[in-house]
């Protein structure tokens, strides 16, 4: 991983979460690799790497995370094969 990355990807999340509106703006979508999902993929790797009491911690927050970006996406059933690369991916935002 490189330096930073928990913070970048946290730092993503922030900045989507602050948009208004209920659902995330599709069109706010940053370049491949600046998204929400790719730092959601860091956040997954980021927390195996870690000592177990400092998985637990950003465990915790991952999960808030997961809820909030749960609650501010979409099922997308023609994504569900990227289900092997995290949840996260068969989500869709307000086009």
């Amino acid at each position: 991983m490189q330096p930073n990355a928990v913070a970048i990807a946290l730092s993503r999340f922030e900045w989507a979460f602050k948009r208004s509106g209920r659902y995330l703006n599709a069109s706010e979508a940053c370049s491949p690799g600046m998204e929400v999902e790719d730092a959601r993929d860091d956040l997954e790797q980021a927390v195996l790497r870690l000592p177990s009491g400092a998985q637990r911690d950003l465990g915790r927050l991952i999960a808030r995370i997961d809820a909030e970006f749960e609650r501010r996406t979409l099922p997308e059933p023609h994504h569900i094969e990227l289900a092997v690369f995290g949840w996260w991916w068969t989500r869709t935002r307000e086009r």
